[in-house]
């Protein structure tokens, strides 16, 4: 049934119970009822959405932590609802350029309806055509992390060598195809044999390897690099970049878009050979997504296309209800989901 505009509905909702160190748990996260009001306050800008899908992302790892130094998003509130993007249809504005009924995607709460005070952060959805879902991952923020990445701080060519650790999660599946489209060579890293299978089937890539199953990443890595890697997009770190910067070529590139190994050690790993950069001349720099957000439309336009095209594919993980996302989130840091992790909450 449809709720009123104005009427006071029952909200559930995602909270943090607890801040996290070392690796998190479902039981530091709680699912509440609450209560939502369905109109904006009068002469607000604000608007009001339902939300149909929320994602999960590594990053939010950061967020469950109390930082003494800020680090580049702020931490989450204890007892308050966990914010991450999602994809939500306008159900009360005040705001000029949103309407009800507008699909949208941006920064929302983890819970069944969101008061949004300024809604110029989000985003239009533009392609309704395709899976809405898509705007967790492909069209949304991993989608625009991979792109970013890849062509803006990876600076590929033609024929360069690439390798691609996390290949299988929300960006890496994408950097992968990104590269193949441009004619390089690439090689991906992931922790299962099911997704080692999916990179060289599904995804396209030249090679790929399960690196649970290597003793030694550096021999592997001259195994499938033979001339060396051109650009890694580093995804892990640790031990993993360590092996890298042994087989990166002269002036290689290594977009550095996370480093998922490190974000529940209490004490984070050293990298212990760093003079490769100076020896290789290499160029590792590191990239957040926001501050691409002003090419977002761009992006869409031409992702849609490869999408359409079957130039694109993409494999989602997705958690049915908002009771199974904290499970979802800390999945994520044993590489148990396959492909892009997000919660359907509301499906239409």
């Amino acid at each position: 049934m449809a709720a009123a505009a104005g009427e006071e509905v029952p909200n559930k909702r995602v909270v943090l119970k607890r801040y996290v160190t070392g690796f998190p748990s479902e039981d530091d996260m709680e699912v509440v009822t609450a209560t939502a009001r369905l109109a904006v306050p009068p002469g607000s800008t604000a608007m009001v959405v339902k939300n149909l899908y929320v994602s999960c992302d590594p990053y939010m790892r950061g967020r469950m932590t109390k930082h003494e130094r800020p680090s580049y998003v702020p931490d989450f509130v204890l007892g308050e609802v966990l914010v991450n993007f999602g994809v939500s249809r306008v159900i009360a504005s005040g705001h000029p350029d949103f309407k009800v009924g507008d699909l949208v995607w941006g920064m929302t709460g983890w819970e069944e309806y969101t008061l949004v005070p300024k809604p110029e952060s989000f985003f239009k959805i533009n392609h309704p055509e395709l899976p809405l879902s898509y705007y967790t991952g492909v069209l949304g923020m991993p989608g625009l992390t991979a792109w970013a990445g890849f062509f803006d701080v990876g600076k590929p060519k033609k024929g360069d060598y690439v390798f691609v650790s996390a290949a299988s999660g929300a960006v890496g599946q994408l950097v992968g195809q990104l590269a193949k489209l441009t004619g390089c060579y690439v090689v991906g890293s992931a922790g299962s044999d099911e997704k080692v299978n999916l990179l060289k089937t599904k995804f396209g890539f030249d090679e790929a390897f399960n690196y649970k199953k290597e003793q030694d990443l550096d021999a592997a890595l001259k195994r499938y690099f033979p001339e060396g890697i051109d650009i890694y997009f580093e995804n892990v770190g640790g031990a993993t970049l360590e092996a890298v910067l042994s087989n990166m070529r002269n002036h290689g590139r290594i977009p550095a878009c996370g480093m998922i190994s490190q974000y529940n050690l209490e004490q984070p790993e050293g990298v212990r050979n760093l003079f490769q950069i100076v020896a290789k001349r290499l160029r590792m720099e590191g990239f957040i997504v926001m501050d691409y957000f002003s090419e977002y439309y761009k992006f869409e336009e031409e992702m849609a296309g490869y999408l359409k095209e079957g130039k694109i594919t993409y494999v989602e993980d997705i958690a049915e209800g908002l009771e199974r996302a904290p499970a979802a989130l800390i999945g994520l840091y044993s590489g148990r989901n396959v492909g892009k992790q997000l919660v359907a909450v509301a499906r239409e």
